[in-house]
């Protein structure tokens, strides 16, 4: 094999690198990327024309000039026609596992307001899955079945008697159930709400409607019943990996690893088979109605972070608090409507502020880092107060969500070293929605959600994520909303580093990759137009040509 040693002495500040140094090239391992519009997230270089991979780790970034001085013709070249580079996209908060598992049987439509107009979509569905234990869907609006004038629970009692159906709203904080899914998780008239959740009565009789934790303990029966299918693993492979490689994504935080259920073990055969073409966090989840000791003691003996692995299990997941629409995100103030009938009318807490603190405290040593759920602006305050008292500020904490945050608050971000974590692909997280929550949470609340440009003029660390499936997971929709959300959008470059450098660093591996430079990995993306000089309403439409993971292509259009 021809060896050819280039040794390029470049002076301090000059476009190939940013330092002297020498680079040891062999050109039968090589790629030439050239001619292309390279957007490095690099700040002191910060545009390239060309980028020579070898293996799988950038050695060259800078012109085509230079770049052609340092091969010979044995390299390979790919002429990129002038076509705008990325580095791979980071999404630090999605559900992949939930998202390719296919235990939904049947889908709802979440604008339906007539919940009779569900009932023959389920009947269906019922009919055509007679061999599964449980009947599960997916999709309605729970706004639905609070204005509906009969009782959720007995209609589906009507048309499923027999075995247990469990609905998840769209958002998947509440759940519509019949009386064979509440009989099998021991809820009944008599019960107290569980930990973070609420069973909704009518009359002192249960209606079918369970809110947010209530909700989730029973979909976890519900999906137990699946444990030893294949589904979560085939799912991934042949769904959920494609879509992330096509949407430029190299490297995903999951938000919600059910550790009881033994996803995790999903995730870790799916890396020993060499299945994964990202790098993934995963975040454990910290079960609400769980004893905190048996827990803790748990979820230290998962801990797993072996650098050379694409698999990481080092960061938990938990909430602080429910959601706005469900009137169960926590806020100072009571809000403007009752759904509960409850003593307090001011959300719930999944973990309190000192139960936070606890965790923080017993797992942080171990090396987790902690993504935390908190929407209302009490939600926000206790998460970050527990951060304060329990953490010793060498963390990679964030909070995600962050809709309702105190002014007062938002400097403690930068303060404490806490990211926060955004998801504005959602239609309603425009400010063309916000008023739709005023009836619940009053003019004050509604007007300033999701305050990014806050945080970012706070110089607040900021990740933008999807969520998905709550909201698609292409990265350039949520870019296109980041940056024309006025009052609270941020610049073009602040966008694209809340999709790189920054989940990069979140996720521990800015080192590695986020960014476009010398003796990094090769993750990087090429897309069919240039979203720094088309007109901003038009970056959504932008496509992945070509991913490239770990040096290798994942993706071609």
């Amino acid at each position: 094999m021809k060896i050819i040693v280039l040794i390029l002495s470049l002076i301090l500040g000059s476009q190939s690198c940013s330092k002297r140094e020498s680079i040891s090239i062999t050109a039968s391992n090589q790629k030439l990327y050239f001619n292309g519009k390279i957007y490095t997230v690099n700040e002191s270089q910060p545009w390239a024309e060309a980028m020579i991979i070898e293996k799988n780790k950038i050695v060259f970034v800078g012109s085509n000039s230079e770049a052609r001085n340092a091969l010979d013709n044995a390299v390979e070249e790919i002429d990129l026609k002038g076509k705008l580079v990325l580095p791979g996209f980071h999404d630090v908060h999605m559900h992949p596992m939930e998202v390719g598992a296919t235990s939904t049987t049947f889908t709802l439509d979440e604008n339906e307001e007539d919940i009779n107009n569900y009932l023959p979509i389920i009947k269906q569905a019922s009919q055509e899955q007679i061999d599964n234990d449980w009947l599960i869907g997916f999709g309605h609006s729970i706004n639905t079945l609070l204005t509906s004038e009969e009782s959720p629970l007995l209609l589906l009692d009507e048309i499923v008697p027999n075995r247990p159906v469990i609905i998840m709203e769209h958002t998947s904080h509440s759940m519509w159930v019949n009386s064979k899914a509440l009989e099998l998780a021991d809820f009944t008239d008599s019960s107290e709400n569980p930990t973070g959740g609420i069973l909704m009565k009518e009359a002192g009789k249960l209606n079918g409607i369970l809110i947010d934790n209530a909700g989730d303990i029973v979909f976890q029966i519900a999906q137990k019943s699946l444990e030893n299918s294949n589904n979560e693993y085939d799912g991934m492979v042949n769904y959920v990996l494609p879509e992330l490689a096509k949407n430029g994504i190299t490297s995903v935080s999951d938000a919600r690893t059910y550790w009881k259920r033994n996803q995790h073990k999903v995730w870790q055969q799916l890396a020993e088979d060499k299945m994964l073409t990202a790098r993934f966090n995963l975040g454990l989840w910290a079960y609400p109605e769980a004893d905190d000791d048996a827990q803790i003691t748990s979820l230290k003996s998962l801990f797993s972070n072996n650098k050379n692995s694409l698999l990481k299990i080092n960061q938990i997941k938990l909430y602080s608090d429910g959601i706005t629409h469900n009137t169960t995100a926590a806020l100072h103030t009571d809000y403007h409507v009752d759904y509960f009938n409850k003593t307090t009318n001011n959300g719930l807490n999944y973990f309190s502020e000192n139960r936070i603190a606890k965790y923080i405290r017993e797992l942080e040593g171990v090396g987790f880092d902690f993504h935390i759920h908190a929407i209302g602006n009490r939600g926000v305050h206790e998460a970050i107060n527990a951060i304060e008292n329990a953490s010793n500020l060498e963390n990679r904490h964030r909070l995600t969500h962050v809709e309702m945050v105190d002014s007062e608050d938002i400097t403690r971000f930068k303060q404490l070293n806490i990211t926060a974590d955004a998801q504005v692909a959602g239609e309603f997280t425009k400010p063309e929605f916000w008023q739709e929550n005023v009836e619940l949470v009053g003019t004050t609340l509604a007007n300033n959600l999701v305050p990014i440009k806050s945080l970012t003029d706070a110089n607040v660390r900021l990740t933008l994520s999807s969520d998905w499936n709550v909201s698609t997971l292409n990265p350039f929709v949520g870019i296109q909303n980041a940056v024309t959300r006025n009052p609270q959008n941020i610049s073009l470059e602040e966008a694209i580093k809340g999709y790189t450098i920054n989940g990069a660093y979140v996720m521990r591996q800015e080192n590695e990759v986020g960014s476009l430079e010398v003796g990094k990995l090769a993750d990087f993306i090429v897309v069919d137009q240039n979203i720094f000089t088309i007109p901003t309403n038009q970056i959504n439409q932008t496509k992945v040509i070509r991913t490239v993971f770990n040096g290798n292509e994942i993706y071609k259009k």
